[in-house]
């Protein structure tokens, strides 16, 4: 019975240790291969999905200040978790506050590309895998270029350069500060926030955002291909 019981463990960690090793291989790919869909997308299946994948250059660089401003202005300094953010959090949790999200961009990456909206245990514990990995395998750079192009930025609406176009009628590349502090306020909610008709709150968000892009200062991303 021992042996049995040995064995079966034994197969049941190769088989653990094997999934694991899946798991990771569609992050190492994606280092080098563009993301055709994500599993974010699949919730549009039949319906049409607007995404046009473009390049880091091709992209304004006010955006990707925008998008750091709003959600993660620690991106280039931490190692894929914020916790001074999660700490502030629970801190504020404790003190009463409703308990806030502190995701950073290569966890919304992660959720994006490979896992499903909602909250669970199980959900958050895939996005830490998956952003561990991220980190490991991947540059910031592209990290945030993968983000830049897969977020979703309405219904339907994938990337900056799909954004820019039904909402701007421009290209990723030619975002001004003010478009792209407006695509980043409707972050982390586009289904419930919208670029083309922007409420109090997002307007409000926007010029926030902008504040912060100025206080950051354009050069603050430029040395991320090298961390």
């Amino acid at each position: 019975m021992k042996k049995k019981t040995q064995r079966l463990l034994l197969r049941l960690t190769r088989w653990v240790a094997l999934g694991l090793l899946m798991s990771v291989l569609p992050v190492v790919a994606l280092r080098f291969i563009d993301p055709i869909f994500t599993t974010y997308m699949l919730r549009d299946f039949g319906d049409n999905i607007e995404y046009r994948w473009v390049d880091m250059e091709q992209i304004s660089a006010q955006a990707a200040l925008a998008v750091v401003a709003a959600e993660d202005q620690r991106f280039p300094e931490h190692h894929g978790f914020d916790l001074d953010a999660i700490q502030k959090a629970l801190l504020e949790h404790d003190d009463g506050e409703r308990l806030r999200g502190a995701s950073t961009i290569t966890q919304q990456t992660a959720k994006n590309l490979f896992l499903w909206p909602g909250r669970s245990f199980i959900r958050k514990a895939l996005e830490a895998w998956y952003a561990t990995w991220l980190e490991i395998v991947m540059p910031k750079r592209r990290i945030l270029e993968i983000y830049l192009n897969v977020v979703e930025l309405g219904p339907g609406v994938y990337g900056v350069e799909a954004a820019s176009r039904r909402y701007f009628g421009c290209r990723a590349s030619q975002l001004s500060s003010s478009q792209a502090a407006l695509l980043a306020a409707v972050l982390p909610n586009p289904r419930k926030y919208h670029v083309a008709r922007p409420s109090l709150y997002v307007r409000s968000r926007q010029i926030w955002i902008r504040r912060q892009m100025y206080q950051l200062g354009d050069g603050y991303l430029s040395d991320l291909s090298a961390k």
